[in-house]
């Protein structure tokens, strides 16, 4: 991956972590968090399943980070309940 590519994700992981925050309703870590983790999702998605064009990687980056944001508030609720 390139630093175009990269950058591409990023921007498209910041969109799909806001927009994973309002599908997930209140299981988000506010909209930084949410952006923070979207790119990170979008990376680790772009990687997992290739790609697939323009609306296939935003269509990744937006389950990748949903189910991020998922398994980071399962983790981090379960560690509250310690």
């Amino acid at each position: 991956m390139d630093y175009t590519g990269l950058i591409i994700f990023m921007v498209i992981g910041a969109a799909a972590g806001w927009l994973a925050g309002i599908l997930m309703k209140g299981r988000g870590f506010g909209p930084v968090g949410n952006i923070i983790i979207g790119i990170i999702g979008a990376i680790a998605g772009g990687l997992m399943f290739g790609l697939l064009g323009l609306i296939g990687s935003i269509v990744t980056a937006i389950l990748g980070a949903a189910l991020l944001l998922f398994l980071v508030w399962i983790i981090t609720k379960s560690k509250s309940q310690s």
